[in-house]
């Protein structure tokens, strides 16, 4: 229980919470967005999901390029790169996908019928989407949320890339373990590991019984 091993549990779960709220209200907004009509919105969602098949390294290569000091750092004046900030950015955009993906699959079990009845009494989109969609698609979103936070707490390629591996800083439970193996502490590489598994266990075990009930 030292420093050393409660440093990357408390930073993974710091970077894994906020990530997922992140991706809650992104993957909201796109749900929204991608429900109307308009052109070229395929490829919008081919972009949307494409984190699902982008290899980690790819997409931190991506964030590092756009936010760097060549790209959008360069234009703000200020980079995230290797602060707990770009944990948390690269966390989010492995993240989002499965939001909306989730998202996507309880809103479609919604059956139109409901919905045309909301529109003959008046309702317009939003309040069609907040105040009825969203309550009958609860367990999709539960399950969304599960989902965004297990790949969040186990994001490594973009992270290590983007963020670095800063202990007390940047350094998560998965960057954690890669260093502790490559310095030969089994040990200690060990003990996160076994966490890690408890914690994806966990958080299946509760993906399961919300998709049952979906």
């Amino acid at each position: 229980m030292s420093e050393a091993f409660l440093s990357p549990i408390i930073i993974s779960l710091k970077v894994a919470l906020t990530a997922t709220a992140l991706s809650l209200c992104i993957g909201l907004l796109l749900l929204y967005l991608m429900e109307q009509s308009f052109p070229g919105k395929s490829v919008i969602e081919t972009i949307i999901m494409l984190p699902m098949v982008l290899p980690p390294t790819v997409i931190g290569f991506l964030l590092l390029f756009l936010f760097g000091r060549q790209g959008l750092g360069h234009l703000l004046g200020v980079s995230p790169i290797f602060t707990i900030y770009a944990a948390i950015m690269a966390a989010t955009v492995v993240a989002v996908p499965l939001m909306y993906q989730s998202l996507k699959i309880g809103i479609d079990n919604v059956t139109s019928d409901v919905i045309d009845a909301a529109k003959v009494d008046g309702a317009d989109g939003m309040h069609i989407f907040r105040y009825i969609i969203i309550p009958l698609a609860k367990n999709a979103l539960l399950t969304g949320l599960l989902f965004s936070f297990a790949r969040a707490l186990g994001e490594f390629g973009a992270t290590l890339i983007f963020a670095g591996n800063i202990p007390g800083l940047t350094q998560t439970m998965a960057t954690a373990i890669y260093i502790a193996i490559d310095n030969n502490e089994l040990k200690l590489a060990s003990a996160w590991v076994i966490l890690m598994i408890v914690f994806s266990f966990i958080l299946m075990l509760l993906i399961q019984n919300f998709k049952k009930n979906t």
